[in-house]
């Protein structure tokens, strides 16, 4: 269970403009997902001027990391933005942005953010999941619920913002890219990513919507 700091309620108040109390509860029904909690407090009004992340921000500097393997058979190459050159050139951005193409080389995600997976691969999981739950015997009238906790698992298992990050996992790397913005006090993307892996067809590529 993530721990809820005061930093996060904050991040999330200045996000929304819903109330301290509001989010709070927004943050403990998403495990201290920031996105997630601002599209929480939108579903029930609470917020008066939610914008996702960087909204209405140019985010048109940043980095091109490059990331190989030891024994050159792996490599991530991920397009990181923020709004400045300054902060592209300080350690903790370059810091983030080491981290993430290092966490992509070893965990494979093959989206940048649940938005992104295609409907079809959606439904089909939605399905594999659906008969699972019935093959197992569970209630028809609870079968929706238990589907819908498992494509949570899903989405963490192959989406990049979702994913419990390789060197802390007790912070995904939605809250990780948070915690960087707090400190370097601009918005930053994580835009797209390519891992190609020796032997493997084609590379996986990832790539958030403008």
């Amino acid at each position: 269970m993530t721990t809820i700091t005061a930093q996060m309620v904050k991040d999330l108040r200045e996000a929304t403009g819903a109330g301290p109390l509001d989010c709070k509860k927004a943050l403990d029904v998403n495990n201290g997902d920031l996105q997630k909690a601002v599209d929480w407090l939108r579903e029930k009004g609470m917020a008066k001027a939610v914008k996702k992340l960087g909204a209405g921000r140019e985010m048109k500097d940043g980095l091109v990391q490059v990331y190989a393997h030891h024994n050159k058979r792996l490599g991530v190459i991920v397009e990181i933005n923020c709004e400045t050159d300054f902060v592209a050139r300080t350690d903790k951005f370059q810091d983030f942005c080491h981290n993430v193409a290092l966490h992509i080389a070893n965990l494979a995600p093959q989206y940048v953010r649940r938005e992104e997976v295609p409907d079809a691969v959606v439904q089909a999981e939605r399905e594999v999941q659906r008969r699972r739950a019935l093959e197992e015997g569970k209630p028809e009238a609870m079968v929706d619920k238990i589907i819908d906790g498992r494509m949570n698992k899903f989405y963490e298992e192959i989406v990049l913002m979702e994913q419990s990050f390789i060197k802390d996992d007790a912070k995904t790397i939605a809250q990780l890219l948070q915690e960087t913005v707090a400190e370097v006090g601009e918005s930053i993307q994580i835009r797209r990513f390519a891992r190609f892996a020796l032997g493997e067809d084609g590379a996986t590529e990832g790539e958030a919507n403008a």
